[in-house]
């Protein structure tokens, strides 16, 4: 993968004008993880879609994940996430384990570290206070 300086205004973001969007289910294709993050049994997906590029930068996008192996993710960003289908579970730098299930909602503060368990098998809708990340477009 090439090294790249990535700008605010490479992107096609949602919020370009006033009104309402609806993004339909099955809009965005995931990427898988395995590859990005070197896992190769790793099973998960991801896609960010840029929301904004104001000051308050905020992001969305689709996270998937199967039955496979963990993997760690530090969060130097806000993000809400909300499982709307199976469950994902993670556990922080204390080893508690959080168990969220379709209607629950996980909150990730800045400079949080958390394994994501290889026992989940569900997917989520997320929102985060940052630009995009390149390796999940």
């Amino acid at each position: 993968m090439s090294e790249k300086t990535v700008t605010k205004t490479e992107y096609n973001y949602l919020s370009q004008k006033p009104g309402v969007q609806l993004i339909k289910a099955g809009t965005y294709s995931k990427i898988e993880l395995d590859g990005v993050l070197g896992q190769p049994a790793l099973k998960s997906q991801i896609i960010d879609v840029p929301v904004t590029s104001n000051v308050s930068a905020l992001q969305m996008g689709y996270f998937s994940m199967q039955p496979s192996e963990d993997f760690e993710f530090t969060y130097t960003f806000l993000e809400v996430k909300t499982v709307i289908k199976g469950k994902i579970i993670v556990r922080d730098d204390q080893g508690i384990k959080y168990v969220a299930e379709a209607g629950d909602v996980l909150i990730f503060t800045p400079d949080t570290t958390v394994i994501f368990d290889g026992e989940s098998n569900g997917d989520a809708i997320y929102t985060g206070h940052r630009l995009p990340e390149p390796l999940f477009m």
